[in-house]
C-alpha cells in the first residue's frame, strides 16, 4: 500500500489555482477546487483553463501514486491531453479523479473525470497519454 503522504500530488501551479488533495478513491486521488476569482472564467462560470488544470492534477496524482506503490520513481511528461467540455462549472467546488487505463515501462494512458455535485454527471473529462522517465539509479 501506498504511503499516500509521502506522494507528491500538488504542483506549484495546482496550488496556485487553490486545488487540494480532498480524498483517496482506493488508490486514486480525488482533488477539489472551490470557486474564487483565481478560477472565475465568464461571469458565473468556472473558466476552462482551471478545469483543465484540475483534470491534469488529478491525472498525474493518480500516476504518480501508482508509480509510488510500485517502487518506481519517474519524472513525468505529457505526450498529449484530450479535454471534453461536457457542462458549464457553476459557482461551487469541483472535484476531479482519474483512473489509470494502461501503465506501461515508457508510457500511461488515464482517463479522468471533473464533477460538481453529482459525480455521475461530470462537467469535463479528459484523456491523458504520459511519457515516463524513469529515474537513473
Amino acid at each position: 500500500m501506498v504511503d499516500r503522504h509521502a506522494v507528491p500530488i500538488l504542483t506549484p501551479y495546482a496550488r496556485a489555482l487553490g486545488i487540494e488533495l480532498e480524498s483517496w478513491d482506493g488508490m486514486a486521488p480525488v482533488v477539489r477546487v472551490g470557486f474564487s476569482e483565481a478560477v472565475l472564467g465568464r461571469p458565473g462560470a468556472l473558466h476552462g483553463g482551471a478545469i483543465s488544470g484540475l483534470l491534469e492534477t488529478a491525472g498525474y496524482g493518480a500516476l504518480r501514486a501508482e508509480l509510488s506503490h510500485m517502487g518506481r520513481e519517474a519524472r513525468l511528461k505529457p505526450i498529449n491531453i484530450t479535454v471534453q467540455f461536457l457542462r458549464s462549472g457553476k459557482e461551487k467546488p469541483s472535484f476531479a479523479c482519474a483512473r489509470i487505463a494502461k501503465l506501461g515501462r515508457r508510457t500511461a494512458n488515464l482517463s479522468v473525470e471533473a464533477w460538481q455535485d453529482d459525480r455521475a454527471k461530470p462537467i469535463a473529462s479528459a484523456v491523458m497519454n504520459v511519457m515516463i522517465v524513469e529515474s537513473a539509479a
